[in-house]
């Protein structure tokens, strides 16, 4: 008797090839990834990649958009987190400068970028903001994040500005493989150790994996 092959429903086969899509265009970038190679991470037919998403092009507009929505959703859900650990004016009252809400913001970051895909897809498609198609919605979810920090964290606008530079700062250390040079470069060392505190040894074996 043939077994049979398990199904999956259209939401989970898009989910698996967009998990898969973050994996080769994060390692690859925008114009050497293929659909060809997307549908075989993900174990599918390229055919059937195509079918689902088109070109290429929406392929990577759609893998860019989850990206970015993983990202916002790791955001809220760590302000939720705060939120219900205590009273909210407490908090603020604890922590008029907000310093605790950019603390759990910023692992919520450094846990979501340990998937390299992830971390390099969001670098592919910022770099892309002169492409007429992909660069709109790579600014556009940038703003997102912008918004999100002003209206629903309460930022203030130099708290923003120092979240998102820290934010590019993590992105050119962790793409950029300074991480790894940090166990055999002192400066390399002492910059990992500037910008990640109490996290550097903790990054440096996320660096390492």
């Amino acid at each position: 008797m043939t077994p049979r092959t398990e199904r999956i429903s259209a939401d989970e086969r898009r989910e698996q090839i967009l998990a898969a899509a973050t994996t080769v265009f994060g390692e690859l970038g925008y114009s050497a990834a293929t659909t060809d190679r997307v549908a075989r991470a993900a174990g599918i037919s390229q055919p059937y990649v195509v079918r689902l998403f088109g070109t290429k092009e929406q392929l990577f507009i759609e893998t860019l958009r989850r990206t970015l929505g993983r990202l916002l959703a790791a955001f809220r859900a760590a302000l939720a987190d705060a939120d219900d650990a205590g009273d909210v004016a407490a908090d603020v009252a604890a922590d008029a400068d907000g310093k605790a809400r950019e603390a759990r913001l910023g692992e919520a970051y450094l846990e979501l970028v340990e998937d390299r895909g992830t971390l390099l897809t969001l670098l592919h498609g910022f770099m892309m903001g002169s492409d007429p198609v992909i660069g709109p919605v790579a600014r556009d979810g940038f703003l997102q994040v912008f918004r999100m920090l002003r209206d629903e964290a309460g930022f203030e606008p130099e708290q923003i500005h120092r979240f998102l530079a820290d934010g590019m700062l993590i992105n050119t250390l962790l793409a950029s493989g300074i991480g790894l040079a940090a166990k055999g470069d002192r400066d390399a060392a002492e910059l990992m150790d500037c910008t990640f505190g109490s996290h550097v040894a903790e990054v440096l074996e996320r660096a390492s994996a």
